[in-house]
């Protein structure tokens, strides 16, 4: 079965050419984007400051007309309300009619959605729940802090009851606490079968909850894929042992890098080809593997490479 039938969302050809002001040449805010959503998972959508990450969204939900390209959300054209049934969205900076309560807020966006009248109440007062907002049902929203509007944000995206969720830095504005809740909720809903399509900043937050990223920059595909795989640093396998007292032998040492000590535990590389040499000289010196695993990148580390890679070869075009 081919890619584009078992995606749950998938964006073919995206583009987006805007003409800024009369008089001045058209420039492509986004171009030739390309991306797949596997059914259940949770995919993040990375890259700078003007990349094209919420342009491709807003395209993707109808919100912005696209110049070309083909997006499809649970194999329907998502750019027609009939393929956005299933579908909920909370933008990076959602805004409430400040003069309702909480829980009127969300019934409004309830019957917006289509809930059934009979589900309305119960629906709303499970999700103020689920958010984090039980007890703040009837403060009305011009007294809610940025946090809490975020939180308000997620429930009314939570709703309609979606297969699909898309998320535009939902952490945006919350304390260590809250961003706990978040990554949660976000594992929890991809363990009931809801795909999560998460735009965000926090490479943190990415790396702990998303099975596969795409990351753009100045309006294109700069690397997408599985995290792992692209994380993980080709060639080198990391090793940690404990026991040496003396130090690592020295025939391990010479092949060593990235050493670190820390409570009697040594953490270092070596070249995947040394792997069984370095097993056999801690042992012959009285050390102790505690875990051989290959040498994993940081997503900051990966991200910031990768756009400075980026923009040499934009550079040198």
């Amino acid at each position: 079965m081919d890619v584009v039938s078992t995606s749950a969302i998938r964006i073919t050809g995206a583009r987006k050419r805007y003409k800024p002001i009369v008089g001045a040449p058209e420039r492509d805010a986004v171009r030739g984007v390309d991306i797949a959503v596997a059914p259940g998972t949770i995919h993040g959508l990375l890259g700078p400051n003007g990349a094209g990450k919420t342009t491709t969204i807003k395209m993707l939900l109808g919100l912005v007309k696209p110049s070309a390209g083909e997006f499809r959300i649970l194999g329907e054209d998502s750019t027609c309300p009939q393929g956005r049934r299933r579908v909920g969205f909370m933008p990076e900076q959602p805004y409430f009619p400040q003069h309702l309560r909480a829980d009127q807020a969300l019934r409004l966006y309830a019957q917006l959605a289509g809930v059934p009248r009979h589900e309305i109440v119960e629906r709303t007062s499970r999700l103020m729940e689920r958010v984090g907002l039980q007890g703040r049902e009837k403060t009305t929203l011009d007294a809610f802090s940025r946090g809490m509007l975020q939180r308000l944000g997620i429930a009314q995206a939570l709703i309609n009851d979606p297969a699909v969720v898309v998320l535009d830095e939902p952490a945006s504005g919350l304390d260590p606490v809250g961003q706990r809740d978040i990554r949660n909720l976000m594992l929890e809903l991809r363990g009931g079968g809801v795909t999560v399509l998460l735009s965000s900043h926090q490479l943190s937050e990415v790396e702990a909850v998303c099975d596969e990223v795409t990351i753009m920059n100045a309006g294109v595909v700069a690397a997408e894929g599985q995290l792992d795989a692209l994380l993980n640093v080709e060639g080198r396998t990391s090793i940690r042992v404990r026991g040496l007292e003396a130090g690592l032998p020295p025939e391990v040492r010479d092949l060593a890098e990235d050493v670190a000590v820390s409570g009697g535990v040594s953490v270092f590389s070596v070249p995947d080809e040394s792997v069984r040499a370095v097993v056999d000289a801690v042992d012959d010196a009285g050390g102790v593997i505690v875990s051989i695993s290959p040498v994993r990148d940081s997503l900051e580390d990966y991200f910031a490479r990768l756009l400075t890679r980026s923009a040499v070869e934009v550079g040198s075009r």
